[in-house]
């Protein structure tokens, strides 16, 4: 089984700060990438930022330049940097991993999520 603790979300001010970080427990062979979404009541979830197995990632337009996606890889931890925070940024966060795992001798390709941490950001 694999584990996927979030930390680091709660309330801030606009043009603040919050990092976020996710760490990833248990039998995993490899990573695939990891990746953190958002999702605002009565919307769909998004993704925000991905940091694939090579280190490259992608971002939501409305957050390049200001979130920074990064992983340990030593750790199997994934952060979300966030910068600049605006109202908009409100919502519960959710840490994603690509993973491939040994299962009865065969491996397999799994998504694992988190369980959510809100981010609030007041006006």
């Amino acid at each position: 089984q694999v584990q996927l603790v979030e930390s680091g979300g709660g309330l801030v001010q606009a043009g603040g700060s919050v990092r976020l970080s996710c760490a990833a427990s248990g039998s995993i062979f490899s990573i695939k990438s990891m990746a953190w979404y958002r999702q605002e009541p009565g919307k769909q979830r998004e993704l925000v930022a991905q940091i694939d197995a090579g280190g490259t990632t992608t971002y939501l337009d409305s957050v390049k330049g200001r979130f920074t996606v990064s992983r340990d890889n030593a750790k199997n931890t994934v952060y979300l940097q966030m910068n600049g925070l605006k109202p908009e940024d409100t919502a519960v966060y959710y840490c994603r991993l690509a993973s491939l795992r040994w299962v009865t001798g065969t491996l397999r390709n799994y998504d694992d999520w988190g369980q959510g941490t809100q981010v609030t950001v007041s006006s």
